[in-house]
């Protein structure tokens, strides 16, 4: 596949013709559009001293939506011919029926630029990016004798769309996306523990190939690795917990923020249904999601329907102010489109999703919020997850935590989870940090199969009454 920029309409399909199989698919229909895209991407992992995968990918295709009312018609291809967008248009066109329906106002135009168009792919050779990371284990393995395997990754990729509307509307985006990622494992008296580090966002890769970047990487893997060696099992109970700043944010991400996804609210799935306009959250709280934020992993110029990101307030003062929406559930609800329709590529169709959620910071001191701890849980770093929409009712297990009695931080604790619900967790928020972070820039979202990059972030937060499940006797 070439790496000359994508333009579809100058070397593969003719835009007149494109355009009149696009008009005649959505003829009574309410909206709709034809979304085309090229991605590439590259992905090296070195574990344990060796070279375990080296891939390159390269996908290029369109797809066709039409939308009549609460039904959407869709259809895929990876060939960009007429023949296929004629084909296409067949299956889109079933979801129109009988037609009657008038097309939706186009996306208003933006020349906002999140991020550089340049290819991070080609940002340093294929040779390079080997020693890279063969010095990522070597440097670890010279750090502290008890590290028995290191696992270093490199990955970018250059997304590229254009969308064509029904009007003769054109929409472009360039999306370059890195990471790096180290994970160690460690052992002492024969027991094993691991840590984990690592991020990215729409930038350069070689910005994270950069001595001084990798190597500060490294060793806050180490840290968590040697941190974890020495975790006494978890206690259990009902408990207070502050929650550290950044990737934290993940519990409010999941527990909170697909809850104020516009689809869910409008079947009345969510949780947070009909309760627009009323408390949701202790007062000083303020989440939003904002996709404009340059370079952030999560931020997109334009959304895979052609609308502009935005900063959209969700939560204002404790108060439900908003959710996220694409176009078919704006139109449905009432209200206007908030940049956040999003799909996985070609093959998928647009739906409400999150790019970067976050909650404000507010006037506490970390280190005060901290000391008014009497007995409970302070937790760093969160792993997996699984949330209940239709309640809210999450499990997350921790990364890395520590035991807290009368505000002092004491022994790291392994096992540990938090289970709640995010409405009720919403309103025990008893203290919000002036330490507002994002996260280094290593979230994925799924949702309904189909997965995009995500950020989140949040400051120090002290929720009352959390379930922490454990493991001590």
């Amino acid at each position: 596949m070439t790496d000359t920029p994508f333009r579809p309409f100058d070397t593969q399909l003719d835009e007149d013709r494109a355009l009149a199989i696009l008009r005649e698919t959505l003829a009574g229909a309410d909206d709709g559009e034809l979304f085309l895209e090229r991605s590439r991407s590259e992905a090296l992992v070195l574990d344990d001293g060796r070279i375990k995968t080296a891939s390159y990918d390269a996908t290029e295709g369109f797809g066709l939506r039409a939308v009549r009312g609460e039904v959407a018609g869709y259809a895929h291809s990876t060939q960009l011919t007429e023949s296929a967008l004629r084909r296409a248009a067949q299956t889109a066109r079933l979801a129109v029926g009988a037609g009657g329906g008038v097309l939706a106002d186009a996306p208003q135009g933006t020349n906002q630029r999140l991020y550089a168009d340049t290819d991070p792919i080609a940002d340093a050779a294929f040779a390079v990016k080997i020693d890279t990371l063969r010095e990522i284990d070597e440097f670890l393995r010279g750090l502290d004798g008890r590290v028995v395997q290191v696992s270093a990754s490199l990955a970018a990729s250059l997304q590229e769309i254009e969308i064509l509307r029904p009007e003769g509307l054109r929409l472009r985006d360039v999306r370059p996306m890195t990471r790096l990622n180290i994970s160690v494992i460690v052992e002492q008296n024969g027991r094993r523990e691991g840590g984990s580090a690592g991020g990215g966002g729409r930038h350069a890769l070689a910005g994270l190939m950069v001595a001084g970047h990798w190597q500060a990487v490294a060793k806050e893997a180490l840290r968590i690795a040697l941190v974890n060696l020495e975790a006494v099992p978890a206690p259990a109970g009902m408990m207070d917990v502050v929650l550290g700043p950044g990737w934290p944010g993940i519990l409010l991400h999941e527990a909170v923020g697909h809850g104020l996804e516009g689809d869910f609210n409008r079947k009345q799935t969510s949780a947070f249904a009909g309760l627009m306009g009323q408390r949701v959250a202790a007062p000083g709280v303020f989440v939003l999601d904002d996709g404009t934020l340059p370079d952030r992993r999560g931020s997109i110029s334009i959304d895979d329907e052609g609308t502009p990101s935005a900063r959209n307030m969700l939560i204002e003062d404790g108060i439900l102010v908003g959710y996220m929406q694409d176009r078919q559930n704006a139109r449905l609800m009432g209200v206007a489109a908030t940049g956040n329709g999003r799909r996985q590529s070609h093959a998928h169709i647009p739906m409400p999703r999150m790019t970067n959620t976050y909650m404000l910071g507010g006037d506490s001191a970390p280190e005060d919020i901290l000391a008014g701890l009497k007995d409970g849980i302070y937790a760093v770093g969160f792993g997996g997850g699984q949330v209940d929409i239709t309640n809210g009712k999450f499990v997350f297990s921790c990364t890395e935590a520590y035991r807290v009695q009368n505000g002092k931080i004491g022994a790291p604790v392994k096992g540990a989870t938090l289970i709640g619900d995010g409405a009720t967790a919403l309103k025990q928020i008893r203290a919000i940090g002036n330490d507002m972070a994002l996260d280094p820039g290593m979230g994925n979202c799924g949702k309904a199969g189909q997965w995009v990059p995500v950020g989140v972030g949040q400051p120090t937060l002290l929720i009352g009454g959390l379930t922490v499940g454990g493991s001590a006797t």
